[in-house]
């Protein structure tokens, strides 16, 4: 019987074998074809609504510091002040309003914040110096809400397979965005101001409103909804798998153009582009992990760090923008590849009825580093320059690596498969 690398056996024995791979089909060959069919609508729903999620948030993410900096005049620290602000709101909802929330009403809350990003796109497009901060702050409780339900979607489906297959889909329609995004705003750039940018991420906003609807939420009679999730050690490892690049990507997001233009002197649309680079070696990382998903983790984990901390000790040094833009090329590698491993030891680790709080945990962890990140790197920034801080971050990067081998690597069921 074949299988999928990556994938424990019992998700390709009984009634969850997959009916392509192993033949087991009836006469008519209506169970693979009923398979397929389920995997194509589900990979539909979450394709649509996770590229429309992800690439108007990255849009905000990235932009939300040049239209503070170039267009109002805020400086460095204020710049990280407004980014962690957005921030600070999705954490507020992942941490706390999701997880309590249920299901049910939970559904009720995720459709209605799909349809406030495109009315929020177009207060970003009239925004002055003080209605920037609110409109940051409504932009993140929207997200909030947004994509811990979409990610947890994609791990619902009865078939286990299935479940894995969808993963992967939505690791890969995170880094698809994540191309045609900064590809249609660096275009754009060229013609349009810092503020007009946010209109033709409307219409993008539009499409994941379209598809909300459609997202599953967990059909469980008893879920859970409190802080006990916290002790999982599939969330708990998650957390320190993430914390190896998710810390420099913090930075990365609010400062790499800012650090660009100030140190290579090129025009604010070129030091955008790099994000292209960046996001296109993610996407080729995660397209190669869905054709091929990893059986172990642990190895691909610790290369990936090592491609982090190499990264970020380079990231100072280059010569010329050129070579800055091969370096943030190759940090795309681990980008694509930490956060799907980070998503798989979730989903290896929990039941059904936990994995919606331990996604939201999940993603607010992520939000306490935006926060607090782009803040200390700012100050840092002016207090020592660009070259200690990005050591700085590499430092930290080695301190996360150390422990997940020194401390957690015994974890055989989560990283081994």
């Amino acid at each position: 019987m074949a299988k999928l690398k990556g994938v424990s056996d019992t998700y390709h024995t009984g009634p969850d074998a997959d009916p392509i791979q192993s033949g087991k089909e009836d006469a008519g060959g209506s169970q693979a074809r009923n398979y397929r069919l389920s995997l194509i609508y589900s990979a539909t729903i979450i394709v649509m609504a996770t590229v429309s999620a992800r690439s108007v948030n990255n849009m905000v993410a990235t932009t939300l510091p040049f239209l503070a900096k170039y267009s109002f005049s805020y400086s460095n620290v204020l710049v990280g002040f407004v980014s962690a602000a957005l921030n600070i709101s999705t954490f507020a909802v992942t941490s706390y309003l999701n997880p309590m929330l249920k299901s049910s009403t939970r559904r009720k809350v995720f459709i209605l914040a799909t349809g406030t990003i495109p009315a929020l796109m177009f207060l970003y497009y009239i925004s002055t110096p003080l209605i920037l901060w609110p409109v940051a702050v409504a932009s993140g409780l929207a997200f909030g809400f947004v994509f811990p339900n979409i990610i947890t979607s994609a791990t619902l489906h009865h078939d286990h397979l299935i479940q894995m297959r969808l993963l992967a889909i939505y690791s890969l329609s995170l880094s698809l965005s994540l191309v045609i995004g900064p590809s249609l705003e660096t275009w754009l750039l060229t013609f349009l101001s810092y503020k007009q940018i946010f209109l033709p991420f409307l219409g993008v906003s539009l499409m994941g409103f379209a598809v909300s609807p459609f997202i599953k939420f967990p059909k469980v009679t008893r879920e859970i909804r409190g802080r006990s999730a916290l002790r999982n050690k599939g969330l708990v490892t998650s957390l320190l798998a993430i914390t190896i690049y998710n810390v420099p990507f913090a930075a990365i997001t609010s400062f790499l153009v800012i650090f660009a233009v100030d140190r290579f002197s090129v025009p604010s649309s070129t030091a955008y582009s790099v994000f292209i680079y960046f996001f296109l070696t993610s996407f080729i990382s995660r397209l190669l992990m869905a054709i091929r998903p990893f059986r172990s983790l642990f190895p691909p984990l610790i290369a990936s760090a090592m491609i982090t901390i190499t990264g970020l000790i380079l990231i100072p040094l280059m010569p010329s923008f050129f070579y800055f833009v091969l370096v943030m090329a190759l940090m795309g590698i681990p980008h694509g590849t930490i956060f799907p491993m980070s998503s798989m030891l979730v989903a290896r680790g929990t039941a059904p009825e936990e994995r919606s709080v331990a996604n939201s945990y999940f993603l607010a962890y992520n939000n306490i580093l935006f926060i607090i990140i782009p803040v200390v790197f700012g100050a840092l920034s002016i207090k020592a320059g660009f070259t200690l801080s990005y050591l700085a971050l590499a430092a930290s990067a080695v301190v996360s690596t150390g422990l997940l081998t020194t401390r957690y690597r015994s974890h055989k069921e989560l990283f081994s498969r």
